[in-house]
């Protein structure tokens, strides 16, 4: 087995002014015009490829010779157009397994093939498979079958999205850090190849939050296994995400007596405070923070008096007062630095219900039960099941050790792009800015580091590109317009050469009908009205550079290359090695 490896990043200091000056007059002569690379729905023409195989042939093919993946077909049925919930196309659904626990599901069109090969990733701790092609809202080359669809179960099976119990096995550690969707995309590949008797032309990743972190592994270990990536809300940074950042919410909210030191009910007013506070700081009145990172908010603003006398309307107790700012201030070792490059951003209030505090007053949050499972089953050697809340050290010694034995293994947050960019890769990467469950400040952070990494903002922006969402929260969700279509515009920028200069943002009733929609632009721009139109109407905005753009995060961690690991057992011994090896 022959092991390789990749490394992390460097601290970040964003790029030239000059760089970030250009772009903007670039973007904003753009602005006026279509906020999409071309109209929406209006796939790129690509000729047909039919089956060369029947989907009753495609179940007795033999995979067991796929160099580095073993696999096997379980089953193989024909879907119906009308059945298929990814669009209206016929597909024969394959089923698979790869050593060792590897599960994958793979839809193939049998009318409509483009060409096109499309992997979707999966969300928390995975654990089961599911087609989940995030960013792609009203993308008509899904909805009309040009893609071959592939998903896994990111190497293990699950009880729920936060369960851990996976890492008893150190493969299945691996599998689920960063070697499923490789061997999957692998498999699936080859598959595509035998089906239609010829190999696909354009390989697709999109995925969030997990889902992101597995795109984003896939730009920095495996550069040659996808032609463009969607990386939406990654959960790059893994260990000190899940362990830290989380792990210091969970302990946060709650009081003395371990019950919630915030209820339900008061997200909502203090969410309407925040507002209140930060609204107009990005240029436009509308309920949204578009720049998180510009809101200074101090809860202690709305401090219910000393007295207790006098008081009207909503107002936070002293306890309350140190949650909030405990919160916003991010997880802190004993010197007060940040263990996390970013903290939960201003504006997120509304969305804390499940992730920081409990639907249920008794039970346990979103992000305690990550923080418990990580330390339980995937920070030691030898799990230790017996791990609580309470046995997470908010330490410079924990966070080295811990760090720097399963980092390696987790994290995606090396800025070394240069193969994904020597291979013509291309990337856009998004997140909300009322994301509760992954700070966007620390995708920032890394884009950052990124910019450093390649030779400033300008060269970057040639392959990668990031778009913040003002309002949405994880994945989906929030106040801001949320669907919106990502995948159309890296299919564009890989088979047409047009790099995105803007995307439209939609919100979206229950009806499914459109009631606000917004443009988005690449970091450091974002959306202003500066027309005065309506502020639902995407033609009211143009591109302006965000106030806090020249921000830069200190934290006990780094973004550099070379600290990933490759593992594998080697003459009967488990074998981890460090170092980028090159592609």
């Amino acid at each position: 087995m022959s092991l390789f490896t990749r490394g992390p990043e460097r601290r970040r200091t964003l790029a030239a002014v000059v760089n970030v000056l250009v772009l903007v007059a670039g973007l904003a002569a753009a602005s006026t015009a279509q906020a999409s690379p071309r109209p929406l729905n209006a796939p790129a023409q690509a000729a047909v490829t039919l089956p060369a195989i029947t989907c009753a042939q495609a179940a007795r093919l033999d995979l067991t010779g796929v160099p580095e993946a073993p696999a096997a077909v379980t089953s193989a049925t024909v879907v119906s157009a009308a059945g298929n919930a990814l669009g209206q196309w016929e597909a024969c659904h394959v089923k698979g397994l790869i050593a060792p626990q590897i599960q994958f599901s793979l839809m193939l069109p049998t009318q409509t093939w483009a060409g096109r090969y499309l992997q979707t990733g999966c969300g928390g701790f995975c654990g089961s498979v599911n087609f989940d092609p995030q960013a792609a809202y009203g993308c008509a080359p899904l909805t009309n079958g040009t893609f071959a669809v592939a998903a896994d179960n990111e190497g293990h099976y699950g009880a729920g999205f936060t369960d851990g119990l996976f890492g008893a096995d150190p493969q299945l550690r691996v599998d689920f850090g960063y070697r499923s969707q490789h061997l999957t995309s692998l498999v699936a590949k080859e598959i595509v190849k035998r089906f239609y008797g010829r190999a696909a032309s354009y390989s697709y990743f999109t995925g969030c939050s997990e889902g992101g972190d597995q795109a984003m592994t896939e730009a920095q270990r495996y550069p040659e296994d996808f032609d463009g990536i969607v990386a939406g809300a990654p959960a790059s940074n893994m260990t000190a995400l899940a362990i830290w950042d989380q792990g210091w919410n969970a302990k946060a909210v709650r009081g003395a007596d371990g019950k919630p030191t915030l209820a339900l009910n008061d997200l909502t007013p203090l969410h309407t405070a925040v507002v209140n506070a930060c609204d107009t700081l990005d240029g436009t009145k509308d309920g949204l923070i578009s720049d998180s990172q510009s809101c200074t908010f101090d809860p202690k603003s709305i401090a219910c008096p000393a007295t207790g006398a006098g008081t009207s309307g909503f107002c936070l107790t002293p306890v309350q007062v140190e949650t909030v700012r405990k919160i916003y201030g991010g997880a802190r070792d004993t010197k007060n630095r940040l263990m996390y490059p970013g903290a939960q951003p201003r504006g997120s209030e509304l969305d804390w219900a499940g992730w920081l505090i409990p639907a249920v007053a008794a039970g346990t949050s979103n992000q305690e039960g990550f923080a418990v499972n990580t330390v339980r089953w995937l920070a030691y050697p030898q799990v230790r099941p017996s791990l609580t809340l309470n046995d997470i050290q908010f330490t410079e010694k924990s966070f080295r050790e811990i760090m720097g034995r399963v980092s390696g293994i987790y994290d995606s947050t090396d800025p070394d792009l240069s193969a994904f960019r020597k291979r013509g890769g291309k990337l856009i990467m998004w997140h909300g800015e009322a994301d509760p469950a992954v700070p966007p400040a620390g995708t920032i952070a890394y884009y950052q580091a990124v910019i450093k990494q390649m030779g400033g903002l300008a060269r970057t922006q040639e392959f990668a590109r990031l778009f913040m969402l003002p309002g949405v929260a994880h994945c989906s969700g929030g106040q801001g317009p949320d669907k919106f279509d990502a995948l159309t515009p890296v299919v564009d920028w890989v088979e047409r050469g047009q790099a995105p200069t803007s995307m439209i943002t939609s919100k979206v009733d229950a009806a499914g009908s459109v009631t606000a929609t917004r443009p988005v632009y690449p970091w450091p721009l974002m959306a202003v009205n500066t027309t005065g139109g309506p502020v639902g109407q995407a033609s009211s905005y143009t591109a302006q550079r965000r106030k806090s753009a020249s921000q830069t995060v200190s934290w006990l961690g780094d973004f550099r290359p070379g600290y990933e690991k490759t593992c594998g057992w080697i003459n009967g011994r488990w074998v981890c090695r460090t170092g980028k090896v090159a592609s």
